[in-house]
Protein backbone atom coordinates (compact mmCIF):
# COMPACT_ATOMS: atom_id res chain seq x y z
CA UNK A 1 0.00 0.00 0.00
CA UNK A 2 3.05 2.63 0.60
CA UNK A 3 4.28 1.84 -2.42
CA UNK A 4 0.88 2.81 -4.09
CA UNK A 5 0.89 5.61 -2.20
CA UNK A 6 4.37 6.92 -3.28
CA UNK A 7 3.59 6.22 -6.65
CA UNK A 8 0.49 8.19 -6.86
CA UNK A 9 2.02 11.51 -6.36
CA UNK A 10 5.77 10.82 -7.82
CA UNK A 11 8.97 12.31 -6.12
CA UNK A 12 6.96 14.65 -3.87
CA UNK A 13 5.83 11.40 -2.10
CA UNK A 14 8.16 10.83 1.39
CA UNK A 15 6.88 7.44 4.02
CA UNK A 16 8.28 8.20 7.28
CA UNK A 17 8.27 5.26 10.01
CA UNK A 18 6.96 5.39 13.41
CA UNK A 19 9.46 5.31 16.30
CA UNK A 20 9.83 1.84 17.53
CA UNK A 21 8.23 0.99 21.06
CA UNK A 22 7.90 4.47 22.61
CA UNK A 23 6.18 2.77 25.91
CA UNK A 24 8.61 0.49 26.27
CA UNK A 25 11.83 3.19 26.05
CA UNK A 26 10.26 6.17 27.45
CA UNK A 27 8.79 6.54 31.08
CA UNK A 28 5.10 8.06 31.21
CA UNK A 29 6.21 10.49 32.94
CA UNK A 30 8.39 12.00 30.68
CA UNK A 31 6.21 11.30 27.60
CA UNK A 32 3.44 13.40 29.70
CA UNK A 33 5.67 16.12 29.91
CA UNK A 34 5.55 16.33 26.13
CA UNK A 35 1.84 17.47 26.66
CA UNK A 36 2.05 19.26 29.64
CA UNK A 37 0.81 22.69 29.69
CA UNK A 38 3.29 24.95 27.78
CA UNK A 39 5.66 26.52 29.97
CA UNK A 40 5.75 29.93 28.25
CA UNK A 41 2.71 32.69 29.24
CA UNK A 42 0.57 33.29 25.65
CA UNK A 43 -0.84 36.84 24.67
CA UNK A 44 -4.55 36.50 24.64
CA UNK A 45 -5.42 38.08 21.71
CA UNK A 46 -9.47 39.17 21.30
CA UNK A 47 -10.99 37.96 17.79
CA UNK A 48 -14.34 37.99 16.86
CA UNK A 49 -15.48 36.51 14.12
CA UNK A 50 -17.60 37.73 10.69
CA UNK A 51 -21.13 36.80 12.50
CA UNK A 52 -19.67 38.53 15.94
CA UNK A 53 -18.83 35.29 17.81
CA UNK A 54 -15.69 35.75 20.06
CA UNK A 55 -12.95 32.92 19.18
CA UNK A 56 -10.32 32.62 21.88
CA UNK A 57 -7.04 33.20 20.55
CA UNK A 58 -3.60 32.66 22.17
CA UNK A 59 -0.39 33.79 21.02
CA UNK A 60 3.36 32.42 22.26
CA UNK A 61 6.67 33.34 21.21
CA UNK A 62 8.25 36.57 20.06
CA UNK A 63 6.04 38.67 18.06
CA UNK A 64 8.89 39.15 15.80
CA UNK A 65 9.55 35.26 15.43
CA UNK A 66 8.08 34.02 11.94
CA UNK A 67 4.46 33.18 12.63
CA UNK A 68 2.70 29.49 12.64
CA UNK A 69 -0.78 28.96 12.81
CA UNK A 70 -1.88 25.87 14.65
CA UNK A 71 -5.95 25.12 13.78
CA UNK A 72 -6.92 21.63 15.80
CA UNK A 73 -9.50 19.49 14.84
CA UNK A 74 -13.24 18.45 15.89
CA UNK A 75 -13.51 17.65 19.48
CA UNK A 76 -10.21 19.24 20.63
CA UNK A 77 -9.07 22.92 21.55
CA UNK A 78 -6.00 24.26 21.81
CA UNK A 79 -4.56 22.41 24.38
CA UNK A 80 -4.39 19.82 21.71
CA UNK A 81 -1.46 21.69 20.32
CA UNK A 82 0.46 21.99 23.79
CA UNK A 83 3.62 19.18 22.24
CA UNK A 84 4.27 21.82 19.17
CA UNK A 85 3.82 24.99 21.42
CA UNK A 86 6.64 23.37 24.27
CA UNK A 87 8.51 22.51 21.43
CA UNK A 88 8.63 25.46 18.99
CA UNK A 89 7.47 28.51 20.91
CA UNK A 90 10.56 29.77 22.20
CA UNK A 91 12.24 30.00 18.51
CA UNK A 92 8.10 30.77 16.47
CA UNK A 93 5.59 32.68 16.83
CA UNK A 94 2.99 29.69 17.65
CA UNK A 95 -0.69 31.11 17.30
CA UNK A 96 -3.59 28.53 18.45
CA UNK A 97 -7.47 29.12 18.94
CA UNK A 98 -10.20 27.38 19.79
CA UNK A 99 -12.37 26.29 17.27
CA UNK A 100 -15.85 27.70 17.23
CA UNK A 101 -18.00 26.11 20.45
CA UNK A 102 -14.45 24.19 21.49
CA UNK A 103 -12.57 25.28 24.28
CA UNK A 104 -13.53 28.86 25.47
CA UNK A 105 -15.12 30.45 21.97
CA UNK A 106 -18.33 31.10 21.56
CA UNK A 107 -20.73 29.02 19.51
CA UNK A 108 -22.05 32.04 17.48
CA UNK A 109 -25.05 32.38 15.79
CA UNK A 110 -24.48 31.08 12.16
CA UNK A 111 -25.84 27.75 11.09
CA UNK A 112 -22.21 25.63 11.51
CA UNK A 113 -21.18 25.00 7.66
CA UNK A 114 -17.50 24.85 6.02
CA UNK A 115 -17.89 28.53 5.60
CA UNK A 116 -18.09 29.21 9.01
CA UNK A 117 -14.34 27.45 9.36
CA UNK A 118 -13.31 29.50 7.02
CA UNK A 119 -14.99 33.36 8.57
CA UNK A 120 -12.92 32.09 11.55
CA UNK A 121 -9.54 30.92 10.11
CA UNK A 122 -9.85 34.71 8.68
CA UNK A 123 -10.23 36.26 11.65
CA UNK A 124 -7.65 34.71 13.50
CA UNK A 125 -5.08 35.16 11.26
CA UNK A 126 -6.34 38.90 10.41
CA UNK A 127 -5.83 39.68 13.63
CA UNK A 128 -2.88 37.60 14.68
CA UNK A 129 -0.26 37.86 11.24
CA UNK A 130 0.87 41.72 11.44
CA UNK A 131 3.26 43.92 9.31
CA UNK A 132 3.26 41.71 6.08
CA UNK A 133 4.79 39.07 7.12
CA UNK A 134 3.71 35.36 6.45
CA UNK A 135 2.50 32.70 8.39
CA UNK A 136 2.76 28.49 7.99
CA UNK A 137 -0.61 27.78 8.46
CA UNK A 138 -1.44 23.84 9.94
CA UNK A 139 -4.76 22.39 10.27
CA UNK A 140 -5.46 18.91 12.16
CA UNK A 141 -8.48 17.05 10.76
CA UNK A 142 -11.30 19.73 10.84
CA UNK A 143 -8.67 22.10 11.24
CA UNK A 144 -7.27 21.02 7.78
CA UNK A 145 -10.93 21.22 6.20
CA UNK A 146 -10.68 24.62 7.81
CA UNK A 147 -7.54 25.56 5.70
CA UNK A 148 -9.46 24.43 2.69
CA UNK A 149 -12.51 25.77 3.61
CA UNK A 150 -10.31 29.24 4.19
CA UNK A 151 -8.63 29.00 0.52
CA UNK A 152 -11.61 28.23 -1.24
CA UNK A 153 -13.56 31.32 0.13
CA UNK A 154 -10.35 34.08 0.72
CA UNK A 155 -8.09 33.13 -1.83
CA UNK A 156 -6.58 36.59 -1.74
CA UNK A 157 -5.53 35.83 1.87
CA UNK A 158 -3.88 32.88 0.93
CA UNK A 159 -1.76 35.04 -1.17
CA UNK A 160 -1.44 37.59 1.61
CA UNK A 161 -0.93 35.66 5.02
CA UNK A 162 -0.01 32.33 4.16
CA UNK A 163 3.69 30.74 3.68
CA UNK A 164 3.10 27.34 3.55
CA UNK A 165 0.68 24.76 4.62
CA UNK A 166 0.43 21.35 6.40
CA UNK A 167 -2.49 19.37 5.91
CA UNK A 168 -2.91 16.35 8.27
CA UNK A 169 -5.18 13.83 9.37
CA UNK A 170 -7.90 15.63 6.95
CA UNK A 171 -9.75 14.92 4.18
CA UNK A 172 -12.19 17.77 1.46
CA UNK A 173 -15.20 15.33 0.97
CA UNK A 174 -16.62 12.16 1.48
CA UNK A 175 -15.59 11.38 5.27
CA UNK A 176 -18.68 9.57 6.07
CA UNK A 177 -18.30 7.32 3.02
CA UNK A 178 -14.19 6.32 3.74
CA UNK A 179 -14.38 5.67 7.35
CA UNK A 180 -13.01 2.55 8.63
CA UNK A 181 -14.66 3.12 12.34
CA UNK A 182 -17.34 0.72 11.58
CA UNK A 183 -16.20 -1.92 10.63
CA UNK A 184 -18.41 -3.02 7.14
CA UNK A 185 -19.15 -6.67 5.67
CA UNK A 186 -17.60 -6.73 2.27
CA UNK A 187 -20.64 -6.75 0.28
CA UNK A 188 -21.73 -3.11 2.12
CA UNK A 189 -18.23 -1.53 1.45
CA UNK A 190 -19.47 1.94 2.24
CA UNK A 191 -21.32 3.68 4.87
CA UNK A 192 -24.75 5.43 4.09
CA UNK A 193 -24.92 8.87 4.57
CA UNK A 194 -28.01 8.73 6.76
CA UNK A 195 -26.31 6.82 9.68
CA UNK A 196 -23.18 8.72 9.43
CA UNK A 197 -24.87 11.30 9.88
CA UNK A 198 -26.70 10.59 13.01
CA UNK A 199 -23.97 9.04 14.19
CA UNK A 200 -21.54 12.30 13.61
CA UNK A 201 -23.92 14.31 14.83
CA UNK A 202 -24.54 12.73 18.12
CA UNK A 203 -25.07 14.57 21.32
CA UNK A 204 -24.83 12.28 23.39
CA UNK A 205 -22.72 12.78 26.80
CA UNK A 206 -19.21 11.63 27.05
CA UNK A 207 -18.09 11.98 30.09
CA UNK A 208 -14.65 11.05 31.20
CA UNK A 209 -14.39 7.83 31.85
CA UNK A 210 -12.33 4.65 31.24
CA UNK A 211 -14.97 3.05 28.30
CA UNK A 212 -15.31 6.96 27.09
CA UNK A 213 -10.81 6.65 27.05
CA UNK A 214 -10.80 3.03 24.81
CA UNK A 215 -13.72 4.33 22.63
CA UNK A 216 -11.81 7.35 21.62
CA UNK A 217 -8.10 5.01 21.32
CA UNK A 218 -10.24 3.25 18.84
CA UNK A 219 -11.53 5.51 17.03
CA UNK A 220 -9.30 8.16 17.47
CA UNK A 221 -6.16 6.32 17.72
CA UNK A 222 -3.66 3.25 16.36
CA UNK A 223 -3.14 0.35 18.95
CA UNK A 224 0.30 0.90 19.72
CA UNK A 225 -0.51 4.45 20.89
CA UNK A 226 1.11 4.99 24.37
CA UNK A 227 -0.83 5.43 27.34
CA UNK A 228 0.31 8.92 27.79
CA UNK A 229 -0.83 9.78 24.12
CA UNK A 230 -4.06 8.29 25.17
CA UNK A 231 -4.43 10.29 28.26
CA UNK A 232 -3.96 13.53 26.64
CA UNK A 233 -6.23 13.04 23.46
CA UNK A 234 -8.86 11.35 26.13
CA UNK A 235 -9.01 14.09 28.43
CA UNK A 236 -9.30 16.98 25.65
CA UNK A 237 -11.87 14.78 23.56
CA UNK A 238 -14.19 14.64 26.99
CA UNK A 239 -14.35 18.36 27.99
CA UNK A 240 -15.85 18.79 23.92
CA UNK A 241 -20.03 19.71 25.28
CA UNK A 242 -22.18 17.51 23.29
CA UNK A 243 -23.88 20.15 21.45
CA UNK A 244 -20.60 21.46 19.96
CA UNK A 245 -20.25 17.64 19.10
CA UNK A 246 -23.04 17.00 17.36
CA UNK A 247 -22.90 20.24 15.63
CA UNK A 248 -20.15 19.69 14.00
CA UNK A 249 -20.39 16.33 13.43
CA UNK A 250 -23.43 17.03 11.25
CA UNK A 251 -21.49 20.07 9.71
CA UNK A 252 -18.98 18.01 8.57
CA UNK A 253 -20.50 14.52 7.57
CA UNK A 254 -22.17 16.32 4.20
CA UNK A 255 -18.77 18.32 3.25
CA UNK A 256 -17.06 18.83 -0.11
CA UNK A 257 -14.74 21.59 -0.60
CA UNK A 258 -12.57 20.07 -2.71
CA UNK A 259 -12.11 22.91 -5.00
CA UNK A 260 -10.65 24.99 -2.63
CA UNK A 261 -7.40 22.74 -3.22
CA UNK A 262 -6.45 24.84 -6.10
CA UNK A 263 -5.93 27.85 -4.15
CA UNK A 264 -3.59 26.82 -1.77
CA UNK A 265 -0.69 28.32 -4.48
CA UNK A 266 1.77 27.51 -1.75
CA UNK A 267 4.12 24.73 -0.50
CA UNK A 268 1.80 22.20 1.26
CA UNK A 269 2.30 19.00 2.88
CA UNK A 270 0.17 16.44 3.10
CA UNK A 271 0.59 13.70 6.28
CA UNK A 272 -1.87 10.69 7.58
CA UNK A 273 -1.18 8.16 9.64
CA UNK A 274 -2.10 4.06 8.22
CA UNK A 275 -3.97 3.50 11.02
CA UNK A 276 -6.36 6.46 10.92
CA UNK A 277 -10.24 4.93 10.78
CA UNK A 278 -11.50 8.91 10.95
CA UNK A 279 -9.81 10.12 7.74
CA UNK A 280 -7.91 7.06 6.10
CA UNK A 281 -4.67 7.58 3.71
CA UNK A 282 -7.31 7.56 0.40
CA UNK A 283 -8.42 11.15 1.78
CA UNK A 284 -4.53 11.96 1.42
CA UNK A 285 -3.53 10.33 -1.58
CA UNK A 286 -6.30 12.17 -3.45
CA UNK A 287 -5.11 15.83 -1.56
CA UNK A 288 -1.57 14.54 -2.55
CA UNK A 289 -2.70 14.33 -6.48
CA UNK A 290 -4.74 17.28 -6.25
CA UNK A 291 -1.92 19.40 -5.05
CA UNK A 292 0.78 17.60 -6.99
CA UNK A 293 -1.61 18.37 -10.11
CA UNK A 294 -1.57 22.26 -9.18
CA UNK A 295 2.62 22.04 -8.77
CA UNK A 296 1.81 22.95 -4.88
CA UNK A 297 2.22 19.83 -3.13
CA UNK A 298 5.49 19.79 -0.75
CA UNK A 299 5.09 16.33 0.72
CA UNK A 300 2.81 13.64 1.21
CA UNK A 301 4.13 11.94 4.26
CA UNK A 302 2.48 8.22 5.74
CA UNK A 303 3.19 7.81 9.22
CA UNK A 304 3.29 4.35 9.26
CA UNK A 305 1.09 2.74 12.73
CA UNK A 306 0.08 6.12 13.36
CA UNK A 307 -3.34 6.79 13.83
CA UNK A 308 -6.01 9.83 13.57
CA UNK A 309 -3.95 12.25 16.30
CA UNK A 310 -0.81 12.66 14.03
CA UNK A 311 0.53 15.43 16.22
CA UNK A 312 0.41 13.61 19.40
CA UNK A 313 1.21 10.36 17.95
CA UNK A 314 3.94 11.03 16.52
CA UNK A 315 5.18 14.65 18.03
CA UNK A 316 8.64 14.23 16.38
CA UNK A 317 8.21 13.69 12.81
CA UNK A 318 5.31 16.30 13.05
CA UNK A 319 6.74 19.10 14.70
CA UNK A 320 10.38 18.31 12.09
CA UNK A 321 7.98 18.75 9.13
CA UNK A 322 6.45 22.21 10.68
CA UNK A 323 10.14 23.16 11.18
CA UNK A 324 11.10 22.44 7.65
CA UNK A 325 8.31 24.02 6.03
CA UNK A 326 8.63 27.12 7.84
CA UNK A 327 12.57 27.01 7.49
CA UNK A 328 11.46 27.05 3.31
CA UNK A 329 12.66 30.12 1.38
Amino acid sequence: MLIGVAGAVGAAAVVSRRRASTSETVPYQDQAALFAAPRLEPEIIPVVSADGAELHVRAYGSPDADPIVLSHGWTCSADFWNPQVNALAEKYRVITYDQRGHGRSGIGSTPLSPDVLADDLAAVVGATVRDGRKAEIVGHSMGGMSVVAWARKYPEQVDRYAHSVLLASTGTDSLVAETTVVPLPQRFPRLPVPVGRAVLGSAMPMPASRVTTRAIKYIAMAPGSTPAEVDFCGRIVSECHPRTRGGWGAALSTLDITDGLKNLRVPTTVMVGTADRLTPPSHARRLAQLLDDADNLERLIVLRDIGHMTSVEAVADFNAEVERLRRLN
